[in-house]
């Protein structure tokens, strides 16, 4: 492994949101520097090899500290070991950030309205994005849809609330959906496409998407990826290419 390639970062806190889902925060070097709703690549050694893999950054670009959220793959060669961290250990972290699923990637439309679709850890590059005093200076409309399977796996409600009371005094309107697919008697309990579909999510969002105005950001896995692109394309949006389009989503996986 070449030092010139990672820095060895220090575990700082462990939090379980549930029994598969977990976030962390580790020390951040001085020269570390992200956009928000880039990724970063964090190692740990298992037997010897260091294995990396990508994970969005949920800190702010501005936070003295790194903060990422996992779910825990009981196969998965990383997850599996990185699920026991805990205060004091050490982990490598690449120096260089990377993705583009960032709001510079849009040049037309203009700045109008902002959906941020999200199921399980794909909340991470929004959180980091609306912490950023930026985005609520740019949009008029804020509307972030997260989507999970049980109220347990519902994490960082707390944050978003003191995010909003934060950022969105004198800035853009904001509108928090949870969906909970797996308890019929949420108030929004569908995937995604069909709740795009059926009209259900700009009801809830009181806000229609529009090809003029709409920027749509998907994070998550990657079939509800793949299908809330197709429902969108049906409402008459386009990926985003060279700066032009309303769809962006996130290529690491």
């Amino acid at each position: 492994m070449s030092e010139e390639k990672y820095t060895l970062e220090t575990v700082l806190s462990v939090k379980r949101w549930a029994a598969n889902l977990f976030s962390f925060t580790m020390t951040r070097p001085s020269a570390f520097r992200f956009t928000a709703g880039q990724f970063a690549r964090i190692g740990i050694q298992v037997e010897g090899e260091l294995i990396v893999r990508a994970y969005s950054i949920v800190s702010s670009p501005f936070d003295e500290t790194l903060e990422f959220f996992s779910i825990v793959v009981p196969e998965g060669a990383f997850t599996s070991q990185l699920q026991y961290l805990k205060p004091g250990d050490q982990i490598y972290l690449e120096k260089i950030p990377y993705g583009f699923l960032t709001l510079a990637r849009y040049q037309e439309p203009a700045p109008h309205d902002l959906w941020l679709l999200a199921t399980g850890t794909g909340l991470a590059p929004f959180i980091s994005m609306l912490q950023d005093f930026e985005t609520w200076q740019k949009y008029r409309h804020i509307v972030l849809a997260y989507s999970v399977r049980t109220q347990q796996e519902l994490a960082y409600v707390d944050r978003i609330n003191e995010i909003q009371n934060i950022f969105g005094e004198n800035g853009a309107e904001f509108c928090f959906l949870p969906i909970i697919t797996r308890d019929p008697f949420a108030k929004l309990n569908h995937r995604l496409p069909k709740l795009i579909e059926s009209g259900d999510l700009e009801q809830e969002a009181d806000l229609k998407f529009n090809v003029e105005s709409s920027h749509v950001m998907l994070c998550g896995n990657p079939q509800m990826v793949e299908d809330t692109k197709e429902a969108l394309k049906c409402r008459g949006l386009i990926m985003n290419r060279r700066g032009v389009g309303n769809i962006a989503v996130e290529n690491y996986w």
